[in-house]
This record gives C-alpha cells, sequence and structure tokens, in this order.
C-alpha cells in the first residue's frame, strides 16, 4: 500500500520506517528541509534502538523516502498519516495548529478520496476539527466532490522500545464509524496482526480519549506508588518489599509499580495536563489527574530535598556526579526529565555538577550550553572524581552494578543518593556507603 506520513518527528519516522519495513511503499513529509536531507543521508535525528538501521535498510531498498513536497506526499498515499507535534498551549491544552496545518495542506493538494489518520495524540473531538478543516478547504477550492474519512489511530509506543512496539504491537485502535474504511485500515495493518486480533475498532471519539486515558493510568501508577514510597519512608517501611506484595497481585500487576523521582518524557506530562484542561473545558473536575500531576511536580524534588538535608543546606561550592539525564534508559529525551529539576535546583543553592548519560549527553549540551557550574564527562567513573556524592536520576543498565571501590576512591566521602533504587541497602552498608534511596 502507498502510504504518506507528515511529520518526521519520534512517531512518523518510528510508524513510517516499520510500514516500510512490512513492504509498504512509504513518504514521509515534514517542513524542516535540513531533517531531511539528513534523513536521505541516513543521519537520525533522535536516538531510539533499532531505529537506525531500519531507516537506512528501507531507504537504500527504495520503500522508505523523504521530502518537503507536501503536494508529492498527497499524491502519493492512499493514506494520509498525521503524525506532527501537539506541544502543550500556555494553559497546558494540546496545541493543533500543527494537526491543523497539515489537514489543510492535505486538503489543498487532494485530487481523489483520502483517508486521513490522526496518529499524533490529540484531545476529544480533533477529528471532528481536522474534518471541519478539511470541509473548508475544499469549499474554497470548490471541489466538494472530493470525499475523505478521519480515523482516529493513536499510538502507544515507549521510548527506548518503539521500533518494538511498532513491530509488535499489542492492540490497534481504529476509531472510525465507516466500514470502508476500516477494511482498508485492516488491510494496512495486516502484516501486525497475523499471530492474533488485534485490532480494536470504536468510534472515533472514544478511540481519541483512549489514549490519554492509557498514559494517565500509567501515570496514575506512578504517582500512586512515589507517594506510597514517601508514606512507607516516614513509617519505616520498606517500598521494595510493598511493590513485590502487591505487584504479585494479578489484578495489579509489577509494571509501573517502581518508586522513584518521578516521570518526565514528552507523553505523560503533557497528556495528563492536557486532559486535565479538556474536563476543565466542559466544567468537569478531574480530582484524580490534579492529584496525579501535583505528586508528580512534587517528587522531582524529592532527591534534591534529601541531599539538601543530608548537607545541613549548606550546598554552597560543593560538587555533585550525577548519573543519568534522560528521562528513562534507551533514550536521549530530556523532556520534563527529573535530571533537570535537580540540576537547576543544585545550581541555584550554589552547588557543581559532573554528570554523565550513555545518550543525553549532546541533548544537555544543547539545552545548558557551556556553563561553569556543568561538567559533561565522557565514562560514569570520570564523573565522580572529588565529588561530594554521586546522584542517580535514570536507571541505565551501565549503572546496575558498578565497582563501588571506585566510587569510594573517586568521591570524596562515599554518599549515594539514589533515585531509582538500584542497590539493596544492607549491602550499602556492609561497604560502609552512605546511601539513600526512595521509600526505603
Amino acid at each position: 500500500m502507498k502510504v504518506t506520513v507528515f511529520g518526521i518527528g519520534y512517531v512518523g519516522l518510528v510508524q513510517g520506517a516499520v510500514l516500510a519495513e512490512v513492504g509498504h511503499d512509504v513518504v514521509c513529509v515534514d517542513i524542516d528541509a535540513n531533517k531531511v536531507e539528513l534523513l536521505k543521508q541516513g543521519h537520525i535525528p533522535i536516538y531510539e534502538p533499532g531505529l537506525e538501521a531500519l531507516v537506512k535498510e528501507n531507504h537504500a531498498s527504495g520503500r522508505l523516502n523523504f521530502t518537503t513536497d507536501a503536494a508529492a506526499g498527497v499524491k502519493h498515499g492512499e493514506v494520509q498519516f498525521i503524525a506532527v507535534g501537539t506541544p502543550p498551549d500556555e494553559d497546558g491544552s494540546a496545541d493543533l495548529k500543527y494537526v491543523l496545518a497539515v489537514a489543510e495542506s492535505i486538503a489543498q493538494h487532494m485530487e481523489s478520496h483520502q483517508i486521513i489518520i490522526d496518529k499524533s495524540t490529540v484531545p476529544v473531538g480533533t477529528a471532528d476539527k481536522v474534518s471541519a478543516r478539511i470541509a473548508h478547504v475544499l469549499a474554497l477550492r470548490e471541489r466538494k466532490d472530493l470525499s475523505f474519512d478521519v480515523v482516529s489511530n493513536p499510538e502507544f509506543l515507549k521510548e527506548g522500545s518503539a521500533v518494538a512496539d511498532c513491530m509488535r504491537p499489542d492492540r490497534i485502535v481504529i476509531g472510525t464509524s465507516s466500514a470502508t474504511t476500516e477494511d482498508v485500515m485492516r488491510e494496512l495493518y495486516a502484516p501486525f496482526n497475523r499471530n492474533h486480533e488485534k485490532i480494536i475498532v470504536m468510534d472515533v471519539r472514544s478511540a481519541e480519549l483512549t489514549k490519554y486515558a492509557a498514559n494517565c493510568m500509567l501515570a496514575t501508577k506512578i504517582s500512586f506508588m512515589n507517594e506510597m514510597a514517601n508514606l512507607a519512608e516516614m513509617l519505616g517501611a520498606d517500598i521494595e518489599m510493598v511493590r513485590q506484595g502487591i505487584g504479585s497481585d494479578p489484578r495489579i500487576g509489577y509494571q509501573f509499580l517502581y518508586a522513584g523521582v518521578g516521570y518526565g518524557g514528552s507523553c505523560f506530562p503533557k497528556d495528563v495536563q492536557a486532559l486535565i484542561r479538556t474536563a476543565d473545558s466542559i466544567d468537569f473536575d478531574s480530582k484524580v489527574l490534579k492529584a496525579v500531576e501535583s505528586r508528580n511536580d512534587e517528587q522531582k524534588t524529592n532527591l534534591f530535598k534529601k541531599i539538601n538535608k543530608h548537607f545541613d543546606g549548606n550546598l554552597l561550592g560543593k560538587t555533585f556526579a550525577l548519573w543519568g539525564l534522560s528521562f528513562k534508559p534507551n533514550t536521549d529525551d530530556m523532556r520534563e526529565a527529573p535530571s533537570r529539576v535537580l540540576i537547576e535546583a543544585l545550581w541555584k543553592a550554589g552547588a557543581k555538577v559532573q554528570a554523565y548519560d550513555p545518550e543525553a549527553m549532546e541533548e544537555t549540551q544543547r539545552i545548558y550550553g557551556d556553563r561553569d557550574d556543568l561538567s559533561l564527562c565522557g565514562t560514569k567513573e570520570s564523573a565522580l572524581k572529588g565529588a561530594d556524592a554521586l546522584v542517580i536520576v535514570t536507571e541505565w543498565q551501565a549503572f546496575k552494578a558498578p565497582d563501588f571501590d571506585v566510587i569510594k576512591q573517586q568521591l570524596k566521602k562515599a554518599i549515594i543518593f539514589d533515585g531509582r533504587n538500584l542497590f539493596e541497602p544492607k549491602r550499602m552498608k556492609n561497604k560502609d556507603i552512605t546511601y539513600f534511596s526512595i521509600g526505603r
């Protein structure tokens, strides 16, 4: 099938590459000429395991192409994916200007029936707005003879495993009321639906809400566990033991039950806030979601509070080794990352940071530039040298079994603040390491 994807960001690039991998003929359209040219040369703008090889191989085979020519993109595709960003507006609601701009571009260039697929994370009612914008442009073109259908097809990708999630989806949600469009969507996704039925067809608004509800549920689990961790710490309980105790209940499960320093990234913070604003717009008080957001904001300050308390509020001139900058492992994404809250709080208190991350060093440099109070180190060991303590923010695999003798030798004092509960407190005590974790 001939497929066009508007937007070569995280979702669009992964979706386009995976569709090409199974044999579809994919053209990706973006207004950023520099990004398009770099992709043609094999340079991938984001870090995602497995994506670079997938893009290069399918571009070389001719099944995956990149262009800035919207007209050519519309002409190519039997279906048109909208996979552009929906950044938070000033009030926290999703900004649909890029989505609607693509809808307008499709309407300006279409010459036959089109199926327009909303892949971006968008609020309930967006398909209606996209339809209205397309109809308006077609009316201006005096082409009311042209028909179209707008589908909601939300993505459920996890950064760090997006390629695998896209290749082997656990569900494919399709929002449409058209039997003909459903047939086309089933044909599109047939390569991913052979093992067992994964396609769930529903009305458009339910599909739109499903995406937000899924992310908000996961965010709720994280904030709940962080609240339990804070309570456990005050009561003298161990949140890791509690996690195992409740995770063994199949109604709860083990996923997203790890206490830590709060969630970040491009999805959870934005989607929780956007659904709150959607609820506000219809005078519905989303008490649970507001509590989830509030707990997460506060949890991101947890490590700094522990550090500040241990050093009696005197952080001026102190240096801290920081392991982990990305909001989660296997990505270089630092959007809403807990590390940023911690780093900026340390700077405000007069401290310096020596940081290391396996993938997010360039992104950190881009965000903060050159600063006297930030050193980006080439290895996790070099970040330790002369620091007053080690702070672990992201649970990269490379941090889970370090050489504790090296840590003790390189730090001024053997102190670890562990925001991800990577180590056992008893083991740290036996190694004469002063150890602070979350909820234990």
